[in-house]
């Protein structure tokens, strides 16, 4: 069919037209690849930025802006709805490295890649210690900073968080597991709490509740023993070694005579000055965790033990030790280890020596 040249015309221009869109539209590929990937420096690196729940993505979009963190609002929802259709923008609180691209803005609201900071609980840290660090003013948490320790050691009191591993359990000491934590602005310190407990768990695992009942020990009393051993150890290596003496002195009806599980009654008694002294009073005092006096186990854990601290008094050192002590000429943390009361003392003598050099200083 021949066309006639109004009709040539008409295709002619609409060829023109398609073709003209075609252009624009990889042109506008293009310049849209390279908005979204383009890095962006803004002012706002140490600010924590809140999308409230149930933002929308324009609203997401133009808080972005008005913080700085994007550039072009409208090139990047443009590109959410040519190319990025099914990616959810997440709520919650974030920070945003700088430079930044756009999409990099993108990937870290559709993971949820939320502003988090960080505390951590030493190994050895007792319950009051724990309060301490709870209690003071936690960057960035909203939740504001309570008035006194004892509102987080009420926090404590929850043992339901481990009945079923410990039935006598009055407070959670030595179940407030030792490590490093994340928090978002919105975490509780309840929540903080419970992260612990569950950390603990994850780490106290059945085979070791198994070993521990092999060892004739219940979940109580062993962590009781990893808790003596975190206390005393300053040394990795000396960990099986010092479970070996408890071990044994239990065995042979012996006191553990274990200073921390003194300092531990002293602090119950709201006796002790929290500088590392044992004093004659303390010794003397009818506490049930004055292993000098009393036979056997404390009533519970004196600390929070690690994962070190809790396979060392599942796996003492075959070893025939009784006795301990700080060592005198190495000064590094290490401990003398001896069998017989003699040697102990020699040791002993020579811990002294290095207290009053210490001292004299």
């Amino acid at each position: 069919m021949q066309l006639t040249s109004t009709q040539k015309k008409l295709l002619i221009g609409l060829v023109s037209l398609l073709a003209l869109g075609l252009v624009l539209a990889i042109g506008g590929g293009f310049w849209l690849n390279s908005e979204i990937k383009k890095a962006h420096a803004h002012n706002a690196t140490e600010k924590i930025i809140t999308i409230p729940p149930k933002s929308s993505t324009s609203a997401i979009l133009a808080k972005l802006h008005q913080e700085g963190i994007i550039s072009s609002p409208t090139a990047v929802s443009l590109w959410l709805r040519t190319f990025g259709r099914g990616k959810v923008l997440k709520t919650g609180d974030y920070q945003f490295d700088s430079p930044i691209a756009p999409l990099q803005v993108i990937d870290k609201l559709v993971r949820a890649d939320v502003a988090t900071r960080k505390l951590t609980i030493p190994e050895g840290y007792n319950q009051w210690e724990i309060a301490e660090k709870l209690a003071a003013p936690l960057i960035g948490m909203k939740e504001p900073a309570p008035a006194s320790k004892e509102e987080i050691l009420q926090l404590f009191k929850n043992t339901k968080l481990i009945a079923d591993l410990d039935p006598k359990a009055t407070d959670l000491e030595g179940y407030l597991f030792p490590d490093t934590y994340e928090y978002t602005t919105t975490t509780t310190r309840a929540q903080l709490v419970e992260a612990m407990v569950k950390r603990f768990r994850k780490i106290y695992t059945s085979e070791m509740m198994s070993q521990a009942h092999t060892i004739g020990m219940n979940t109580r009393q062993l962590i009781t023993m990893a808790s003596l051993i975190e206390k005393e150890a300053k040394v990795d290596k000396d960990r099986e070694l010092i479970s070996q003496v408890y071990h044994k002195r239990l065995k042979m009806g012996m006191n553990l005579a274990c200073d921390p599980t003194v300092i531990y009654g002293a602090i119950l008694a709201g006796k002790y000055k929290w500088n590392g002294i044992i004093y004659q009073s303390d010794l003397d005092r009818d506490s049930p965790y004055n292993t000098y006096k009393k036979p056997g186990m404390p009533p519970g854990p004196i600390a929070s033990p690690g994962k070190r601290a809790i396979e060392a008094a599942l796996n003492p050192a075959p070893t025939d030790y009784l006795y301990f002590v700080v060592d005198g000429v190495k000064r590094d943390g290490s401990h003398v280890f001896s069998k017989s009361g003699a040697d102990h003392e020699r040791a002993v003598s020579a811990y002294r020596q290095m207290e009053r050099e210490q001292q004299a200083k």
